[in-house]
């Protein structure tokens, strides 16, 4: 029985695995407990067996998530849309262990971005998915993860789509949105991933921590929700289960933030990506 909420709920960041993890069963935890809309990012490529010498062989990886994306759509009361992309740690294990020169890597990892922008040139993804390390490396891997964050940007301005980023823990990511207005696009279409409550520069996707969330209610600065579920059997719940987002988002409303949970997931969606989470929502189905 779904536990249904007076609102769209959406988690803007998980991965869904069927052939290693829950796929289609965390997906019916989330929509029990008042889930309605899900943003689907590709694994890592290396985590399905991946290890690419060329842009091609991330199509696999692609399509493997459009297909869990089609499987939750089968049980969602809303929709589930694909964020394909190359995760940007991929450069370390190009650089560290493949002995791929930083260059090499880069041009690599565009090449990626670019196969998935096909995708969102189709019709059957809604966003990209770039970023650079959040540890420390080398200034020629942190230039090169720069330019493949650009070639993202590029990428987005040119099809009129959001781009999520994996980055370093920061509060501050000014330099990142003026990247994005020199090649086009609109810095507020850009989403930070694993945000903290508050961020300059980009649009945060807040994990669904309370203190977190709290900050960002209280800001009144557009915000998202996410767990960055991994759908991993030896790593369950992690980074945050399935069912977090609805329980945060019923957290939110006994708290009195009815403003911010309309912000996170009726608004913010709509002004990033262009989606409409009231529209798109049939609690019949």
């Amino acid at each position: 029985m779904t536990d249904d909420l007076d609102t769209p709920v959406l988690d803007n960041h998980l991965h869904l695995d069927p052939r290693h993890g829950r796929g289609v069963d965390a997906v019916k935890d989330f929509v029990r407990l008042g889930g309605t809309h899900l943003l689907v990012v590709n694994k890592p490529s290396w985590h399905l067996g991946v290890e690419p010498d060329e842009p091609t062989d991330f199509r696999p990886v692609f399509e493997e998530t459009l297909d869990a994306v089609a499987a939750a759509n089968e049980v969602l009361p809303g929709r589930a849309w694909p964020v394909l992309g190359v995760h940007p740690g991929l450069i370390s294990r190009l650089v560290d262990d493949r002995g791929f020169s930083p260059e090499d890597a880069r041009d690599l990892m565009q090449g990626g971005i670019e196969v998935a922008s096909e995708f969102v040139a189709d019709g059957d993804a809604l966003a990209l998915k770039s970023g650079r390390p959040h540890y420390d490396v080398s200034d020629a891997v942190w230039a090169a993860s720069n330019a493949v964050t650009r070639r993202a940007f590029e990428l987005g301005a040119a099809l009129d789509c959001a781009v999520q980023l994996h980055t370093e823990a920061s509060e501050d990511l000014t330099d990142l949105a003026a990247a994005a207005e020199e090649v086009g696009l609109d810095p507020t279409r850009v989403v930070k991933h694993y945000a903290e409550g508050r961020l300059a520069g980009l649009t945060p996707s807040v994990m669904s921590e309370k203190d977190r969330l709290e900050r960002a209610a209280e800001s009144g600065e557009p915000f998202l929700m996410e767990t960055d579920y991994v759908d991993d059997p030896e790593k369950p719940g992690m980074v945050l289960g399935p069912k977090t987002v609805p329980r945060r988002v019923r957290w939110l409303l006994e708290a009195g933030y009815d403003d911010a949970v309309r912000r996170a997931h009726v608004e913010t969606p709509r002004a990033v990506y262009e989606i409409d989470t009231e529209s798109t929502l049939n609690r019949d189905t």
